[in-house]
């Protein structure tokens, strides 16, 4: 008797260098998408400082609560 173990078909994580907001605070690592944002300029939601935007490779995520960028 053989027995044949397959894999789940898997989509492929779509990745992409996409825009962040980072806080500029060094005790608060906190960081969030730019499409889920709620204002032009984010105050970060943990410390309430400013936050600089950057980059960074992420896996695609679409938000769908609003339209908060346009």
């Amino acid at each position: 008797m053989q027995m044949a173990f397959g894999k789940k078909n898997q989509q492929e994580v779509k990745k992409e260098d996409l825009k962040i907001w980072e806080c500029t605070s060094e005790d608060c690592n906190a960081w969030m998408r730019d499409n889920f944002k709620s204002q032009e300029t984010p105050k970060c939601p943990i410390c309430q400082n400013d936050m600089a935007t950057s980059m960074k490779e992420l896996q695609v995520v679409e938000n769908n609560s609003g339209n908060w960028n346009k």
